[in-house]
């Protein structure tokens, strides 16, 4: 899977945990969904990403939105 794809995955798993937390154990998880969506929109219009640059690190191959 290239970065983007892993990006994606890794913030969708997120967002899914934080709702899950937020429900299940108190609603101040829902911070964790929120502190992923506005890293998902700032990397929209940055391309800064800080887990991009990490998977980066570990081999993944690069996509097309982080080079």
């Amino acid at each position: 899977m290239s970065i983007d794809r892993l990006v994606m995955a890794f913030a969708g798993i997120m967002v899914l945990v934080g709702v899950a937390l937020a429900y299940y154990v108190h609603p101040y998880w829902i911070g964790l969904t929120i502190f992923v969506g506005l890293n998902i929109f700032q990397a929209a219009f940055t391309g800064f990403c800080p887990l991009a640059m990490i998977l980066k690190k570990f081999g993944a191959k690069p996509g097309q939105a982080f080079n």
